[in-house]
């Protein structure tokens, strides 16, 4: 298998994923979205194949979300992801990618949905 993880080392469900992950025998490409930012195709991607809206994708906790009225149903998905771009703090944690899927692997079990079989 191998494996990407949208990692914030700064959260501790994103430490713990990780953690699960090398547990498994995975040393996963890991990509600190804080100091690379995935370019918005790759976010695009990234959302669509875990299932999930530009919207569902957004954290809310800890960010600027409600400073920047990101609750506001209007904006559009290109609205939401140029507000990514510019404040990546605003992508929910941990995205995973593995050969059998992507997911949100918020709560930690959701990464089970996308590793092999022990």
């Amino acid at each position: 298998m191998t494996a990407t993880i949208y990692h914030n080392p700064n959260c501790s469900t994103s430490r713990k994923v990780l953690e699960m992950l090398r547990e498994a025998g995975e040393e996963p490409k890991v990509v600190e979205y804080l100091k690379a930012p995935p370019p918005r195709e790759e976010l695009r991607r990234l959302f669509a194949d875990a299932g999930l809206t530009v919207r569902e994708a957004l954290r809310r906790r800890g960010t600027p979300y409600d400073e920047l009225g990101l609750d506001d149903p209007s904006l559009s998905d290109e609205q939401l992801l140029d507000t990514i771009a510019a404040h990546p703090i605003l992508l929910e944690r941990p995205f995973v990618v593995t050969d059998r899927g992507t997911r949100l692997a918020r709560p930690v079990e959701r990464l089970h949905e996308i590793m092999d079989p022990a």
